[in-house]
């Protein structure tokens, strides 16, 4: 989509070729096209609008019911946040005093449209003129343009006096492609590093996967996961810092249940300390802990809570002698230790007339997928393997679900 595609979907004849779109989109993309265009649209406004049609259909995931009015790019939609975390970020940002807040690098606004919502204040800022155009045309969507206002231009001049609290969301993305080096993001990272030096309240959304070696000093890292998946990382700096780690494991139920929302809970693990969880040999019970958990450096502290211990120290499964419910991680119960060998673990699966296995790896080469191949089963009951190493040597453990 261009400029002159966004202004025309966003008139009288883009909304009704938007509603057209809307009916047919999800099916044959080709047939879907000839039905628009059997309708008398132009060709490119056909295009423009089963295109936003499908991708207000993937968006949903992300933002809900408010997505079949909003715009969007491919890449905008892959780099926005959730909003289950955005409106969580939104929350602690308005809780901790702010009210006034510059989106630094908004994207299609996933993360000020969940601020403005909680009565903030969002004045955004972003590099790519159409990018801008689309969060300005959100903003008017969702009804919150009043708070929310949207500069197409460089992050790096924005006044920051205007504000009480800073976000900044670098682009981590060049020519489409994912970009890992920290000093490639745009805005720069030596850019993102001044804010937590010239803002008292600065927040960084960050890959999951940054080096802990590049938190700021006094920073909190924050690991954050939805349903099991890592999503995301950030950075709160200068007075929104409250400890040194934190791990934040969100838990989002279907809107289909019934409900008018998704359902959702929240659960905290955090720490200050580095500390290390203690090794002791395999027992009953195995917990895989939730990624957030292992990434945010938190497996020791885990480890308390479930009076468990690890079997191998470079290996993040803990193990226990009695099942503990925990939101932090899934837990296993073992009824097999071996040490790794196909043909035998082949063997005692169709023994048990095992036919359906979860596989979960820490520490192994092996490729699931191959393996579960390679095992060749046909039998009618399910079981869980988790392949890792005890003591530096590769073991699977085959387990089944706790009960309870």
């Amino acid at each position: 989509m261009n400029l002159g595609q966004l202004a025309q979907l966003r008139t009288p004849a883009g909304s009704a070729a938007l509603a057209a779109a809307t009916e047919v989109a999800g099916g044959d993309p080709l047939a879907a096209a000839a039905a628009l265009r059997s309708t008398g649209l132009p060709a490119d406004l056909a295009a423009a609008a089963l295109t936003q049609a499908e991708l207000r259909r993937r968006a949903v995931g992300k933002f809900g019911p408010a997505a079949a009015d909003m715009f969007f790019t491919r890449p905008g939609l892959e780099q926005a946040t959730r909003q289950v975390v955005a409106r969580r970020r939104a929350e602690r940002l308005r809780t901790s005093g702010v009210r006034a807040l510059a989106d630094l690098g908004c994207g299609l606004g996933a993360d000020a449209l969940a601020a403005a919502r909680t009565g903030i204040r969002v004045y955004g800022v972003e590099a790519d003129p159409l990018t801008a155009a689309i969060a300005a045309a959100n903003a008017e969507a969702t009804g919150l343009a009043e708070r929310f206002t949207v500069d197409q231009g460089d992050a790096t001049t924005f006044d920051l006096s205007r504000v009480d609290g800073v976000f900044c969301d670098p682009a981590r993305r060049a020519s489409g492609r994912r970009v890992f080096d920290p000093n490639a993001y745009s805005p720069p990272w030596d850019f993102v590093l001044s804010l937590t030096e010239r803002a008292p309240r600065t927040v960084v959304k960050v890959a999951p996967g940054l080096d802990h070696a590049l938190i700021p000093p006094g920073a909190e890292a924050e690991w954050v996961s939805v349903n099991g998946d890592l999503v995301e990382a950030a950075l709160w700096c200068g007075e929104f810092a409250t400890v040194a780690r934190r791990a934040t494991v969100l838990r989002e139920g279907s809107p289909t249940d019934g409900s008018a929302a998704a359902r959702e809970t929240v659960h905290e693990l955090a720490s200050s300390r580095v500390t290390e969880a203690p090794v002791g040999p395999v027992r009953r019970y195995v917990y895989d802990p939730d990624p957030a958990v292992v990434r945010a450096h938190l497996v020791a502290e885990l480890a308390g809570e479930l009076d468990a211990t690890l079997a191998d120290p470079t290996i993040a499964y803990l193990y226990a002698d009695t099942p503990t419910p925990t939101p932090f991680a899934r837990c296993l119960e073992i009824t097999d230790v071996l040490p790794f060998s196909l043909k035998r673990l082949r063997a005692l699966l169709r023994e048990r007339r095992v036919g359906r296995v979860e596989i979960r790896k820490r520490g192994s080469a092996l490729e699931p997928e191959k393996l579960r191949r390679d095992l060749r089963l046909t039998g009618d009951q399910p079981a869980s393997l988790v392949l890792t190493r005890v003591d530096g040597a590769p073991m699977v453990l085959i387990c089944r679900p706790t009960t309870g």
